[in-house]
């Protein structure tokens, strides 16, 4: 299977469209209910302390906690949509392939996201996690070295994503709008 190349990724990236900073959307939710197994829903259920519910997040646990728990700032991985588009060469069945859970079309860069900022789906609040989310040999074997470098690159704009925590509980559907939160839990972060 050949994969793209990192000049490939890297000019077909550069001419994709501004991604939203807020009322953003969720274009794909995607369940893991054991270790290389995906299901495509329209709707999920988000839990504090457990991610998505039916995902293996809790069960499958974590190699980088001491006990091999599940992360806690791992719940959940958010990757921008168009981004995750490219590295799979615009073939959308090969998306679930990269292990994410929810696929938006959101600004996730540490300039609109920063560690800490706080966003709702519905009434779910999550956080952004200070823990990177960066491509695994998984991920090179599925879409190249090349895509995983390249998506491990740039540490401000978050090609690979994020991982979230969920904050408050609640449904997720595909279409929903994302919004960016204040400090408080309301409205929208003030313009910077």
């Amino acid at each position: 299977m050949a994969h793209l190349s990192t000049a490939e990724l890297t000019e077909r990236t550069a001419g994709l469209p501004a991604a939203p900073a807020d009322n953003g959307t969720v274009v794909q939710l995607i369940l893991r209910p054991e270790t290389d197994t995906r299901e495509l829903v329209d709707s999920c259920r988000v839990v504090p302390g457990e991610g998505i519910v039916g995902d293996n997040y809790v069960a499958r646990g974590s190699s980088s906690t001491p006990d091999g728990s599940a992360h806690p700032e791992a719940q959940i991985c958010v990757m921008n949509a168009a981004v995750l588009d490219v590295i799979a060469d615009n073939d959308r069945e090969k998306w679930q392939l990269a292990g994410d859970q929810i696929l938006v079309d959101f600004d996730l860069s540490t300039t609109n996201l920063p560690t800490g900022a706080r966003f709702s789906i519905g009434e779910a609040v999550f956080e952004v996690s200070d823990k990177p989310h960066n491509g695994c040999q998984k991920f090179s074997a599925r879409f190249g070295l090349d895509a995983r470098r390249f998506a491990n690159s740039d540490p401000v704009q978050r090609y690979r994503g994020i991982n979230v925590m969920v904050v408050t509980p609640g449904t997720l559907t595909t279409g929903d709008t994302i919004t960016k939160l204040d400090e408080s839990g309301n409205g929208h972060f003030p313009p910077s």
